[in-house]
């Protein structure tokens, strides 16, 4: 929970978080009502954004915006603790944060047991009702956390295959990988509705991700392309000088003036023309399995957009235990996530036999592997394969995840086999993932983030 009004000078940060693992509010039903405190206590201070009147409100006792911010973290039970009492706004936010955080299943008596017990269940009505309230009471980025805390603490995925429930909650990456878990168990009237959120998702991030990856990519590509007798127009001034230092010669300064010296350029190096040719085949191959859905929803995306591009022939294959080849639908990534199947095992192994296979140019070859690397299939033949490809010389990136989710899950002993034949295994944010795309198109090292983190 995050609550976003600005501090005083008593509270250094912004934000209050508190998360599911470490919120003093537990619990596994919902209700909008909020608890009243039975202890007298002083009300809390409101703040700037909450107040209902431009005249001056009294200047706050020292600690006051701290102790309100920790009685909303901790319920109703810290009323007493706090000293203060939530009044106006904070009552309905407070309420909102109940339904999700607050007692009712093991402790009748609320968060605190002096309160009222939630009591209304899957009632997807009311869940509609509180999605409506929390996207009123707080920023769309806190909206997101909170669903995502009441899909998981309150099991109201099912309730995401209703047409309703769709239309009123805060469309994200992580609502998406829900549907599409959901996908195969999703009514005929619900898919038209799923589709419309996906959509709305993939939008946004094509409009975020696309112009970058587009010019970092294209500049990779041309840079790719070098030629020795290159137009004037044409030098790449930086390589040619690096490539001559040996070549410095010093001159004699003329009328007293200091010596200067020049670069003599035996060797040109230059960026070749444009060309609508294709001059690198990727292959992205990612790993469908439950744990990876954020980073498949990333993946489709990236997919497309190199896919548009002209100079570079894209293959995309999804995996489990069994390979599907999506290939023919990248023109539209919505397609391409309805067609995957998020859950059940894994053969990386398999899956790289697979795109092994289409591969006709290693030289010019980008296999980009996206999995937690927790294999089901043969892992010896796994890393013979992927040292059989970079052996050909196909430059091959392991991309432990592709999402903003922060540090993974996954096989630490694999990671490490795969470091030590040169492919290392590392997460990858959306934003970073042009720059490695590029530096392994110009078969540059990696930019790996947080390098001596790395396995």
């Amino acid at each position: 929970m995050t609550t976003t009004d600005s501090p005083t000078t008593d509270s250094p940060t912004t934000t209050t978080t508190a998360t599911a693992q470490d919120d003093t509010r537990t619990g596994d039903t919902m209700d909008t009502a909020s608890d009243t405190a039975t202890a007298p206590t002083a009300p809390c201070p409101p703040s700037a954004q909450h107040a209902t009147t431009p005249t001056p409100t009294p200047t706050p006792a020292p600690g006051g915006e701290r102790m309100r911010r920790w009685r909303m973290v901790l319920g109703a039970d810290s009323a007493e603790a706090t000293g203060c009492t939530l009044t106006g706004r904070d009552v309905a936010m407070d309420g909102a944060l109940e339904a999700l955080y607050g007692g009712g299943g093991k402790k009748p008596g609320g968060r605190g047991g002096g309160g009222r017990s939630a009591g209304l269940g899957a009632s997807a009505p009311s869940v509609a009702r509180w999605l409506g309230d929390i996207r009123t009471y707080f920023p769309s980025s806190v909206v997101q956390v909170m669903q995502r805390d009441a899909i998981d603490r309150l099991g109201l995925s099912t309730l995401l295959l209703e047409p309703e429930m769709l239309e009123a909650v805060e469309a994200d990456v992580h609502l998406v990988g829900t549907l599409l878990s959901l996908n195969k168990a999703m009514p005929e009237t619900t898919k038209e509705t799923a589709r419309a959120v996906v959509r709305k998702v993939v939008e946004d991030l094509e409009k975020r991700l696309e112009s970058r990856t587009r010019a970092t990519l294209t500049g990779a590509l041309d840079r790719s392309a070098r030629i020795s007798r290159p137009r004037h127009r044409d030098i790449d001034w930086d390589r040619t000088i690096r490539a001559n230092l040996k070549n410095y010669l010093t001159l004699p300064g003329a009328d007293g003036e200091p010596d200067t010296g020049t670069v003599v350029p035996e060797r040109l190096i230059g960026y070749g023309r444009a060309s609508q040719s294709v001059k690198k085949d990727v292959i992205l191959c990612i790993d469908q399995s439950g744990s990876m859905a954020a980073s498949v929803v990333y993946a489709s995306v990236f997919g497309a957009v190199l896919a548009s591009m002209r100079t570079l022939a894209t293959r995309l294959v999804v995996f489990d235990t069994a390979v599907v080849d999506l290939t023919d639908q990248l023109d539209d990534p919505v397609d391409v996530l309805f067609g995957t199947q998020l859950g059940g095992g894994t053969d990386i192994n398999r899956a790289l036999a697979y795109c092994q296979s289409k591969i006709t140019r290693p030289a010019d070859t980008v296999v980009v592997l996206i999995s937690d690397l927790y294999e089901g299939g043969i892992r010896d033949e796994m890393l013979k394969r992927v040292a059989a490809m970079k052996a050909s010389g196909v430059q091959f990136v392991t991309l432990l995840a592709l999402s903003d989710e922060g540090a993974p899950a996954y096989d630490h002993e694999h990671a490490a086999a795969l470091g030590a034949l040169g492919a290392p295994a590392f997460a990858c944010t959306p934003d970073l993932f042009p720059d490695i795309m590029a530096a392994a198109i110009e078969k540059r090292p990696l930019p790996i983030p947080d390098r001596e983190a790395q396995p």
